[in-house]
C-alpha cells in the first residue's frame, strides 16, 4: 500500500489495509483502498446505526457486511448519507447532513441482487461533490480488452 508521510509530524509511516488514512493532520476516507462499493437503492431511516445497517446489508443487500466493502445509504429527503464499512477490528460509519440541496444518486431501475447498484469510487465522489452523475459526460479512454 505503500508510503504515508504525514506533513504536521515530518513522520513516515506504511500505509496500513485501513481506508482511514491521516494527511496533514486529518483524517481522510481513502475510497482506492476499498475494493468494492454498493448502493443501498431504497430510502433509508437516518436512525439507523451499526448493526441496524448491518442487518440491512444482510438480509436486502445479500451482501457481507465484514468482507471490506463500503455500504452506502440515503435518507428519504436525500439531504443525508451513511457510509458503513468494516475496518479490521469493527464497524465504521461516516455520516453527512447537507445544509440546502439533495443528493443526486444514478437512475437504477432493476437490480441484482434486489435493493443494491455497484458505483465506483469516482461516482461516490462526484455525488458527495453534488454532480449529477445523468449529466457528467465522461471523457473516452482506452480500455483494455478483456482476455
Amino acid at each position: 500500500f505503500g508510503t504515508l508521510f504525514d506533513c504536521a509530524t515530518g513522520i513516515r509511516s506504511e500505509a496500513s489495509r485501513s481506508c482511514l488514512q491521516s494527511v496533514r493532520g486529518v483524517i481522510v476516507l481513502n475510497l482506492t483502498l476499498i475494493p468494492r462499493l454498493y448502493l443501498y437503492t431504497l430510502p433509508t431511516d437516518m436512525r439507523k446505526s451499526f448493526d441496524s445497517l448491518a442487518a440491512l446489508v444482510r438480509e436486502q443487500m445479500q451482501s457481507d457486511p465484514f468482507d471490506g466493502s463500503l455500504f452506502i445509504f440515503c435518507s428519504k429527503r436525500r439531504d443525508r448519507i451513511k457510509l458503513l464499512y468494516w475496518d479490521q477490528d469493527g464497524y465504521a460509519i461516516w455520516m453527512k447532513r447537507l445544509e440546502k440541496g439533495t443528493y443526486q444518486f444514478p437512475n437504477i431501475t432493476e437490480t441484482s441482487p434486489p435493493f443494491r447498484a455497484s458505483i465506483t469510487p469516482q461516482q461516490l465522489s462526484l455525488i458527495l461533490f453534488g454532480i449529477d452523475l445523468g449529466s457528467a459526460k465522461r471523457r473516452p479512454r482506452y480500455q483494455r480488452p478483456n482476455s
